[in-house]
């Protein structure tokens, strides 16, 4: 079991900046995949950006160039920088992390931050 605790969100302007973290309870070596995902009211969940195998990065199309995800291995713990964030960007962001065991693969999810962008 892996529990996800993200913190970081609340409102933030048009082209300003707010990072979220997300600290995992097991070592990050142990987990396959973890990053961000974000659902607005209305819309499916959809990914924003996320660490795939080794240090792989993967970011959706609409936050490239203006987010940044990181991770600190000796805390367990992943980041997502977002500068200038826009009003589209409001969403209750999840974090979320996969680990396989064996021929299995189990996905975590936070309990979800919200970021609202907004003047």
């Amino acid at each position: 079991q892996v529990q996800l605790v993200e913190s970081g969100g609340g409102l933030v302007q048009p082209g300003g900046s707010l990072r979220l973290s997300c600290a995992a309870s097991v070592s990050i070596f142990s987990i396959n995949a973890m990053g961000w995902y974000r659902q607005a009211p209305g819309k499916q969940r959809e990914l924003v950006a996320t660490f795939t195998s080794g240090s792989s990065t993967n970011y959706a199309d609409s936050v490239k160039g203006r987010f940044t995800i990181s991770r600190d291995n000796a805390k367990n713990t992943v980041y997502l920088q977002m500068n200038s964030p826009k009003p589209e960007d409001t969403a209750v962001y999840y974090c979320h992390c996969r680990r396989f065991r064996g021929l299995d693969e189990y996905d975590y999810w936070g309990q979800g931050t919200q970021v609202t962008v907004s003047s």
